[in-house]
C-alpha cells in the first residue's frame, strides 16, 4: 500500500463554484499571496546557549538596544529576555517637515533549561549589541533521603 500526501486547499472548492465565476480570480490570488507579505517580520532574539557542570552561558543578539530597555527574568528553569526599542527620526527642509518616522518595537524570547538556575548568583552584561548571561546551576542541596522507621 502506498501512502500519499495531499495538499489541503481551503479555497479550492470555493474558487470552482460556478455561480461565483467572477470571484474565481479573487480566490486564486488570495491563495497565492502570503498573508504577511506587506509586513516586516520582527527579528527574533538569536541565542547561543552553552553549558558546563556549574553554569549555563547565554549569548543573545540585541543590536541597537539600550541596556536600560532589556529585562531578564529567571523563574526556576525558565529564562525570559525582553527588550523594547523606540526610534524617532525626522527630516526637515527649511521649516517644513518632509518626513517623520516613529518606530516602537518589542522583542521577546523565552526558553527552558534542563536544570534550575540560581537567580541570586546570575550575572548579565550587555556590550556591543550582545547580551551575555552567566546562569549558575542550582545545587540540589534541598533533596534528601528519608530513613524509613
Amino acid at each position: 500500500m502506498a501512502n500519499h500526501l495531499t495538499q489541503f486547499d481551503p479555497f479550492g472548492d470555493m474558487a470552482r463554484f460556478e455561480p461565483l465565476r467572477g470571484v474565481e480570480d479573487f480566490f486564486r490570488d488570495l491563495r497565492n499571496k502570503h498573508v504577511l507579505r506587506d509586513f516586516d517580520a520582527k527579528p527574533l532574539i538569536r541565542l547561543d546557549v552553552s553549558e558546563t557542570e556549574q553554569a549555563y552561558s547565554v549569548r543573545a543578539e540585541l543590536p541597537g538596544m539600550k541596556k536600560e530597555d532589556i529585562k531578564v527574568d529567571i523563574d526556576g528553569k525558565r529564562v525570559s529576555i525582553a527588550a523594547e526599542t523606540k526610534r524617532e527620526s525626522e527630516r526637515k527642509e527649511g521649516e517644513t517637515v518632509v518626513r517623520s518616522e516613529r518606530y516602537v518595537g518589542q522583542q521577546y524570547r523565552s526558553f527552558t533549561l534542563e536544570q534550575d538556575v540560581d537567580d541570586v548568583k546570575a550575572v548579565a552584561k550587555y556590550q556591543d549589541g550582545v547580551l551575555e548571561l552567566t546562569l549558575p546551576k542550582k545545587t540540589n542541596s534541598g533533596a534528601r533521603k528519608l530513613v524509613v522507621n
